[in-house]
């Protein structure tokens, strides 16, 4: 695939994209799916029927402009196949769905015009070669999740995948061990504030032993104490025994200025969080 490096937008962007549709033109709330209809005006009907709780209906909607080719639609189609999020769960659709989201883009040159939904769907392939699904043709495929990570992680600058590339070749996981260079690709996802790189970086540089640097174990518990205090339930899980294993190694004036650190960060991100609004 032909890609720009300058392009360099988080997946979570799209999902900004989808919902931002300003200026379509929207259709009468309650009027009903009109299948010849152009895709953007397919795509408006479909976000304010999801808006206003209609799954079926926004399905119906985003379906029909997804046929007519918008890539938005297409990528919520895959996402609500993904997360069962109206419709019934099904993660070999939503496969197809993003697999033909990065093909189409291919075929039309490469420039990649919808780099946000582009970047969401290589890092969604990616997480579905990395575990497989079960009773379907797509089997666990690790080498080829850590192209499509590296993919997403080098010419998107997407964290998520930067954060999955940089675990995959930590353990080695379809392809060559190499913590300095996986410490890297942690770096630039804990830089865009990634709770999961965030804590694995914080752990190499505890000790500094696997990455061959000098320990830092102010930083490195500080940085697994701020990822702690930001993880969500599902991440704190496997976050809070990497925190407690260094905290349990730290001197007591490296606990106290780590914990600090951790509290200033997250004093300082929700100071800035209140200045946005």
């Amino acid at each position: 695939m032909r890609i720009s490096r300058r392009i360099a937008l988080s997946a979570s962007f799209a999902g900004a994209m989808l919902f931002s549709a300003g200026g379509a033109a929207a259709l009468d709330p309650a009027a009903r799916v009109n299948p010849e209809a152009g895709p953007l005006e397919l795509f408006s009907f479909g976000f304010k029927a999801y808006q206003r709780g209609e799954k079926l209906e926004a399905f119906e909607a985003l379906r029909y402009a997804a046929d007519k080719g918008h890539p938005g639609a297409r990528w919520k189609l895959g996402k609500m196949y993904a997360d069962g999020d109206g419709v019934p769960e099904n993660d070999y659709e939503a496969f197809k769905i993003f697999e033909q989201i990065v093909r189409d883009q291919d075929e039309d040159g490469g420039g990649y015009t919808n780099a946000a939904y582009v970047s969401s769907a290589v890092v969604a392939l990616g997480d579905y070669l990395r575990r497989g699904i079960p009773s379907t043709p797509v089997g666990s495929d690790l080498p080829r999740a850590r192209q499509f990570y590296f993919h997403a992680a080098s010419f998107f600058g997407d964290p998520k995948a930067q954060f999955e590339l940089g675990r995959m070749i930590l353990q080695g996981e379809g392809g060559k061990a190499d913590a300095r260079q996986a410490a890297r690709w942690l770096k630039l996802a804990a830089e865009k504030e990634h709770v999961g790189a965030r804590a694995l970086l914080g752990y190499l540089l505890f000790d500094g032993e696997k990455i061959s640097l000098p320990a830092q174990p102010v930083q490195g518990l500080g940085m697994l104490t701020l990822a702690l205090k930001s993880a969500s339930t599902t991440d704190a899980q496997w976050i809070r025994p990497l925190q407690e294993e260094v905290f349990a190694m730290a001197s007591e004036a490296d606990r106290r200025t780590a914990l600090a650190y951790a509290e200033q960060q997250l004093a300082s991100a929700g100071s800035a969080s209140v200045a946005k609004n």
